[in-house]
């Protein structure tokens, strides 16, 4: 008995968009990528096998892959990693309910991108710089250096719960720097939860192409004041995941 077959849905595009002839997308083999089009929006899709366990590392590089190099050349709407329907006629019933809303979110992020901002502390530099602000948090260091842990226990949980409200406020204070800074040259911004403890700024911003040198110059010099203490990525340009609802796109 055959495998049954189902369509892994990527994103929406305008009806104009045509993926590349060598699209891959998720699954092993990497099944091929088209356009199923419906009025002024297309989805972009792909065979699975209904049973299939998706969820690989690779699944997942596939699926922004496609979605990321379809944003360089046209707006897309992501639409929620693993949603799979039963054929064509299940997405034609999607684009039908939903074309116009698609449509209209479509036009709005004509010429626009994301890119994130993620930054991450420099641990030894961190602990340094909140010791030298706070003569408690120094002391408490001075009196558990060399120590046993057992004879010092109390003071070194004091003083991890003072460095750790340290960096919270100050991972506040660094991502309201980035959000009125380097937001202040994007359309929306959408700060992001930390991924690490030493998280120092994340967030996501559409981009506006007229406005990308200018924001990207931004990013660059909001990384140049905090090296040494902070390293700074940007990641992009990326799809739009933080700007769209991807759970109503699911269905």
């Amino acid at each position: 008995m055959a495998d049954e077959r189902g369509l892994f849905i990527y994103g929406i595009v305008p009806s104009d968009v045509e993926p590349t002839p060598d699209a891959q997308g998720v699954g092993d083999p990497p099944g091929e990528v088209r356009a199923i089009r419906h009025g002024p929006v297309a989805a972009l899709v792909g065979e699975v096998e209904l049973e299939a366990a998706l969820g690989r590392p690779a699944d997942l590089t596939a699926y922004q892959e496609l979605l990321d190099g379809t944003a360089a050349v046209a707006p897309v709407l992501p639409v929620r990693f693993g949603t799979v329907v039963t054929g064509p006629d299940a997405v034609a019933d999607l684009l039908d309910a939903h074309g116009d809303r698609f449509a209209e979110a479509l036009d709005e992020l004509e010429g626009r991108v994301q890119y994130v901002v993620h930054g991450r502390y420099e641990e030894p530099e961190l602990i340094s710089g909140v010791l030298d602000d706070n003569p408690a948090a120094a002391d408490l260091a001075e009196q558990v250096r060399g120590q046993p842990e057992d004879v010092t226990r109390a003071q070194r949980i004091r003083l991890g719960e003072i460095i750790s409200q340290a960096v919270e406020l100050r991972r506040e204070a660094e991502n309201r720097e980035l959000l009125d800074t380097v937001g202040a040259l994007a359309v929306s911004a959408a700060p992001r939860l930390p991924s690490s403890e030493l998280d120092a700024v994340n967030a996501a911003f559409l981009v506006d192409a007229d406005q990308e040198d200018d924001f990207l110059d931004a990013v660059e010099e909001f990384a140049e004041q905090r090296r040494g203490l902070v390293r700074t990525r940007l990641l992009g340009p990326l799809a739009p995941y933080d700007f769209v609802d991807a759970h109503q796109l699911a269905g």
